[in-house]
């Protein structure tokens, strides 16, 4: 795991909410003015209270008053409103492939439990291709059990075959997001059995901006390494995230910033390496805005968000200003990252390469992490490469970095009870689980060195 002291990546958290100490009703209405908001929240409580007794719907139990804040990273190459985004900034700039491709999978899930008294708050990354039930609100599509990132997508997917009788163009896009948003709410809680009280979700541009507005990012590489692209062919799946980076600190512009975060593929530990790297961003980040003073001042706060908030999305429930008070909470201790352990790999005939998780062990390492007591899960063995590890001339997967299809472009979800391969067959391969115990120096006061 990742420890991470002061007010690293918990200023990342004010941030990505609007919420920093002292701020006025007429500032927070200034700088979240023409910000993006979601009714997803209300749609899984309205789903508890409709149907209770469906497995994986109602919210789970609560400890105590603690907030839980799920941070969902989209890997959309669209706008809010479902436009493609023009092509030359999605090949140059984000080296993304093309503008018309790929899915609305969650490439980052994130969930930060800040405690109701003070204390660590407490990171846990959900690896995007563990593979698991699939929950979508009563009377959806039933989505099966799949990658945990293709929720949003395949439950966007179903709700918009029936919107679309009464619905089009930016409101069938914004509807049938939502029902993504509500399908990835209900599929965290029910996988973690932890409730969620609100979620902040970013897309792939809305990550470039923030770099781009930021300036230089710094992080620290235990290696050198690069990552090129390799287009698609008729004949070549292509892949690559088009990351170069030398042994120590490297500073990022906004290109390299996103690649950086998106390589998966010459990396030792395939998904595991890349969601530590995520891990790291976030670090790395709120360092910089600490330094240059960022946290409590109004002006500055809101040019920064004056650049993403077109590009985020938050629930609209969420009581910023109640939230604020608790920022002072957050960036007065610790803040630490748990990524969350697998069994093994699995190669599914619907699916492509799965993380085969124990999801009794995830939910007592989670409960004992945010309940302050001392896990007992023993750690996982040492790593070996990971399927998605594989370099580097011929990547198996597509420029999106989605090693699957999505329900728009595949035959793999036609019917409402397609699983996937069944669970009963899925076992673990002969390579061992990546460890989380990955950690290694820090530099410039917080930021780690990573793969």
């Amino acid at each position: 795991m990742l420890v991470i002291a002061g007010r690293l990546v918990a200023g990342v958290v004010s941030l990505s909410v609007l919420a920093v100490c002292g701020l006025s009703w007429y500032a927070y209405h200034d700088i979240t003015n023409g910000m993006t908001t979601s009714n997803a929240m209300q749609m899984v409580k309205q789903a508890a209270q409709q149907a209770p007794q469906q497995v994986g719907v109602a919210a789970p139990p609560r400890l105590d008053k603690s907030v839980n804040i799920l941070l969902i990273g989209l890997d959309s190459r669209k706008d809010q409103n479902g436009n493609d985004l023009p092509k030359e900034f999605v090949q140059d700039q984000l080296n993304a492939g093309s503008s018309d491709i790929g899915g609305y999978n969650t490439n980052t899930l994130i969930l930060m439990h800040i405690p109701a008294n003070g204390g660590k708050v407490e990171a846990f990354s959900i690896p995007r291709d563990d593979y698991v039930d699939l929950v979508n609100v009563p009377g959806g599509h039933p989505l099966g059990k799949h990658k945990i990132k293709e929720a949003y997508d395949r439950a966007k997917y179903y709700a918009e075959e029936d919107l679309s009788k009464q619905y089009s163009g930016a409101d069938l896009e914004h509807r049938g997001r939502d029902a993504g948003r509500a399908a990835t709410l209900l599929t965290v809680q029910k996988f973690l059995n932890v409730p969620i009280d609100h979620f902040a979700e970013l897309n792939l541009k809305g990550f470039y901006d923030v770099a781009q507005a930021l300036g230089p990012i710094t992080v620290c590489l235990n290696h050198d390494i690069s990552d090129p692209t390799i287009a698609r062919t008729a004949d070549t799946a292509g892949g690559g995230s088009g990351f170069v980076g030398h042994q120590g600190l490297n500073q990022l512009n906004p290109s390299m910033a996103l690649a950086f975060v998106r390589q998966r593929h010459n990396l030792p530990n395939g998904d595991f390496d890349r969601t530590h790297r995520q891990q790291a961003f976030l670090a790395s980040v709120t360092t910089k805005l600490e330094q240059e003073g960022v946290f409590g001042d109004l002006g500055k706060m809101g040019g920064l968000l004056d650049a993403v908030k077109q590009d985020l999305v938050l629930d609209d429930g969420w009581d910023i200003l109640d939230f604020a008070q608790q920022a002072t909470n957050l960036t007065g201790g610790n803040v630490e990252f748990h990524t969350l352990p697998m069994e093994g790999y699995a190669d599914l005939s619907s699916d492509g390469d799965v993380n085969l998780v124990d999801v009794t062990k995830i939910q007592t390492m989670v409960r004992q992490s945010i309940s302050g007591i001392d896990p007992t899960v023993a750690p996982a063995a040492s790593p070996s490469p990971s399927p998605s590890a594989l370099p580097t001339t011929a990547p198996t997967t597509a420029p999106t970095d989605d090693s699957s299809t999505s329900p728009s472009s595949s035959t793999d979800s036609a019917s409402p009870t397609d699983s996937g391969s069944p669970s009963d067959s899925a076992s673990p391969s002969d390579s061992a689980s990546p460890s989380d115990g990955y950690e290694g120096p820090t530099v410039q006061g917080g930021v780690p060195c990573v793969n």
